[in-house]
């Protein structure tokens, strides 16, 4: 990781912005390239004019109560702590990209009637009590014979996150480990078979007024991720592009990534959103597209209130 703070000689007469690195909880395993992005996207957007000035900080130093706060931010940081202060840092007026309140729409408590709000498909799934008793009822039952147990209130990716479960034994287990480790609640979705389609975009500057609408966005890319085996299921990359576009709108994203599941008879559905992943694949090109949005978003701030 780079140094937290970088300074350049014309930084008083630019428009200064910072990058707010992800914390390491929560980004296992992907530390280096989530910062990679980030520092990507700094380095273009001091490219594209000179009159930005972009600096970092680490998350465990962002308290909200700074006395100077740049005019935009744009930030990795997924923790409660850190995305109160960005929260108190907006009340300022400052750009945050991605919004606190985009970031904790991803949890999947929250996305889960959003998603269903926009109509975007998605598995069957149930919200529950990781300490309470499992439902019953035949659609239970046929829920439970194939699902994914997914805990509900952040958005971390770590051994027993996720767990497939096959009976309800399974699913009793699963969510009273999630519970041991602090856990409240968990998501149980259905298992859909097909191939497994990651997807990556950065939204358009303004999104259209009206709710339902979701415009191209300015950068899409799909791909099937190598560890998993693919058999080819046809389906149309329009409608794959269309279906992510909608469901980052409607949870506010800026910048994001996601999956989905494309079956035997191309449906797609998706079964999880994320706020702007480390492109791993794509780093250069997807450095410059965020680092577009994020130069049209600061050509548009006259001033931060302090």
């Amino acid at each position: 990781m780079s140094p937290v703070k970088r300074k350049r000689a014309n930084r008083n007469a630019a428009v200064a912005c910072w990058g707010i690195f992800r914390e390491v909880e929560h980004s296992p395993g992907r530390q280096e390239d989530d910062a990679a992005i980030l520092e990507a996207a700094g380095r273009r957007l001091e490219e594209i004019g000179p009159e930005f000035s972009v600096d970092y900080r680490l998350p465990t130093s962002v308290t909200g109560r700074e006395a100077d706060l740049p005019a935009l931010a744009f930030s990795m940081c997924e923790g409660r702590a850190a995305l109160e202060a960005l929260r108190r840092w907006e009340s300022r007026g400052v750009r945050v990209v991605n919004s606190p309140g985009s970031i904790s729409n991803t949890h999947r408590e929250r996305m889960m009637p959003l998603l269903d709000e926009a109509r975007v498909p998605v598995p069957e799934g149930r919200l529950l009590d990781c300490g309470g008793p499992l439902p019953r009822g035949a659609s239970h039952d046929a829920l439970f014979s194939a699902c994914w147990i997914k805990q509900a209130t952040e958005h971390k990716t770590r051994e027993g996150d996720v767990v497939f479960a096959a009976d309800r034994s399974a699913v009793r287990d699963a969510l009273a480990s999630l519970g041991e480790r602090g856990q409240p609640r968990a998501v149980v979705q259905r298992h859909v078979e097909g191939d497994h389609v990651k997807f990556y975009g950065v939204s358009p500057d303004a999104w259209d007024s009206e709710r339902d609408a979701a415009p191209a966005p300015a950068w899409f890319e799909w791909f099937h991720p190598r560890e998993r085996p693919v058999a080819g299921h046809g389906f149309e990359p329009r409608a794959l592009c269309d279906i992510a576009s909608r469901a980052a709108r409607v949870l506010g994203l800026d910048v994001w990534g996601g999956d989905a599941i494309v079956t035997p008879a191309g449906e797609i559905y998706v079964i999880d959103v994320n706020a702007w992943p480390s492109f791993a694949l794509y780093r250069e090109v997807a450095a410059d597209r965020i680092a577009s949005h994020l130069a049209a978003r600061l050509r548009r701030v006259a001033r931060v209130a302090v």
